[in-house]
């Protein structure tokens, strides 16, 4: 059974940085075909963060994110990563990380996605 685990977050100030982990267990990361950050805030739909396509290693980031967060696999270690930095308080979140077995070609569709983890909280203070 596939699983994914999160990691990384935490309370930051407003300009700070974190690095967000998911570690996939039960498969290897290349079995599945996209990975993606998603994120929750409190009384808000999920959004779509960052995207990255297993194979060709091709990334996707959000307009709000872009410029400032980065999304890497590395295949080998089965682990996906978010690089965050100059974060804002608007990004405070429930951070959620997704594997689907099949490539899409919208990226950014949750129903591409067949597992996720259960959320690492990202809290940004001005």
């Amino acid at each position: 059974q596939v699983q994914l685990v999160e990691s990384g977050g935490g309370s930051v100030q407003a300009g700070g940085s974190l690095r967000l982990t998911c570690t996939v267990s039960g498969s290897t990361s290349t079995s599945n075909c996209q990975m993606a950050w998603f994120r929750q805030a409190p009384g808000k739909e999920r959004e779509w963060v960052a995207g990255i396509y297993a194979g060709t290693l091709k990334t996707y980031l959000t307009a709000s994110v872009k410029g400032r967060f980065s999304i890497s696999l590395d295949n080998a270690q089965n682990t996906l990563s978010l690089q965050m930095t100059s974060l804002r308080p608007e990004d405070t979140a429930m951070y959620y990380c997704a594997a689907g077995r099949v490539c899409a070609v919208r990226i950014e569709r949750p129903e591409g996605f067949n597992y996720w983890g259960q959320g690492t909280q990202v809290a940004v203070s001005s």
